[in-house]
C-alpha cells in the first residue's frame, strides 16, 4: 500500500463522518439552504486564498520569471486557477466560482450581504478577525477560516496541499452530491446552484482530485515527516469542516418551527 493509500485509510472514519454527517438530512427546504449557504461561502472565499497560496509556491509569480520546479505541478496548479478564477457561469460569461456562488445564493434569496462587506473590509485592509467581528461571523466559521490562514501562514508547500487537498478538493464531489439532491426536491429555481455544484463535481471529481494527490506525492516524496504532516493537517481540515457542518445544522435546528 502507497503512502496515498495509507492517509486515505486513515481519513476514512472522519470522511464517513463528514459524508454522512445530520446536516445533509436537515436540508429539507429552500430556507434550509440558504442557511447554509450563507455559511458555506466564506468557505468557498477562503478556498481561492489555499489555492493562491499553492500558486506563489509552485510557480512563478514574481520578476523577474524563472522556470518552476515541477513543471506538471504547475501546470496543474494555474488549471486550477483558470477555472477557479475565471471559469464561465451557465450564460457563458467569466466568473471566479465565489461570485458564481454568490449568484446563486441571490437567486434563491440568500443573504449575501454578510459575505459581501466582509470581503470590502478585506480589501480595505482589515484583519480577518477585524472583518468578523464586524459582520457578527459565527464562531465556527471564523475558526474554519483561521485555521486555513494559520496552514497558509506555514509557508510549507506540502502542508497547503495537504488541507486543499484532503480537506476541499478531494471530499466536494461527495459532498455536493449530497446537496443537490436536496436543492432538487425543492421547487424553487435553483439552476444557478445547481450549475456550480455539477461544475465542482465535473472538474473536482474527473479532474483536479486526481491531480492533486499526485501533487501530495510529488511534494512529500520520500520525506517521512513531510507525510506524517501531511496527513496531520488532513485529520485537522476534516475535523475543521466537521465542526462547521455542526454549526450550519444547529443554526438550521435553531431556525426551524417547535411542533406543538
Amino acid at each position: 500500500m502507497n503512502r496515498i493509500d495509507l492517509i486515505e485509510q486513515e481519513l476514512t472514519p472522519l470522511r464517513d463522518a463528514l459524508n454522512n454527517h445530520h446536516l445533509y438530512s436537515n436540508l429539507s427546504s429552500i430556507e434550509d439552504i440558504k442557511i447554509f449557504m450563507e455559511q458555506h461561502v466564506f468557505a468557498v472565499w477562503d478556498f481561492m486564498s489555499l489555492l493562491k497560496a499553492l500558486q506563489n509556491q509552485l510557480t512563478t509569480v514574481t520578476l523577474p520569471w524563472v522556470p518552476a520546479k515541477n513543471p506538471a505541478t504547475a501546470r496543474f496548479i494555474n488549471e486550477i486557477v483558470l477555472g477557479e478564477e475565471s471559469d464561465v457561469n451557465e450564460l457563458g460569461e467569466p466568473k471566479s466560482h465565489y461570485e458564481m456562488y454568490l449568484d446563486a445564493m441571490s437567486q434563491i434569496g440568500a443573504n449575501t450581504r454578510p459575505i459581501e462587506a466582509f470581503v470590502n473590509d478585506i480589501c480595505e485592509g482589515a484583519s480577518i478577525n477585524d472583518a468578523a467581528t464586524k459582520t457578527s461571523l459565527q464562531e465556527a466559521t471564523l475558526k474554519f477560516i483561521n485555521f486555513t490562514f494559520e496552514v497558509i501562514a506555514s509557508n510549507e508547500a506540502h502542508k497547503i496541499a495537504s488541507a486543499f487537498t484532503f480537506g476541499r478538493e478531494d471530499v466536494i464531489p461527495d459532498m455536493f452530491f449530497q446537496i443537490i439532491n436536496q436543492s432538487e426536491a425543492d421547487k424553487t429555481d435553483c439552476s444557478k446552484l445547481t450549475y456550480y455544484l455539477n461544475r465542482h463535481i465535473e472538474l473536482d471529481g474527473d479532474e483536479h482530485g486526481p491531480l492533486s494527490l499526485k501533487m501530495i506525492a510529488e511534494l512529500c516524496g520520500d520525506n517521512s515527516q513531510k507525510w506524517e504532516e501531511t496527513l496531520e493537517v488532513a485529520k485537522l481540515a476534516l475535523q475543521h469542516r466537521i465542526q462547521l457542518w455542526d454549526s450550519v445544522s444547529e443554526l438550521i435546528t435553531l431556525s426551524q418551527p417547535i411542533e406543538m
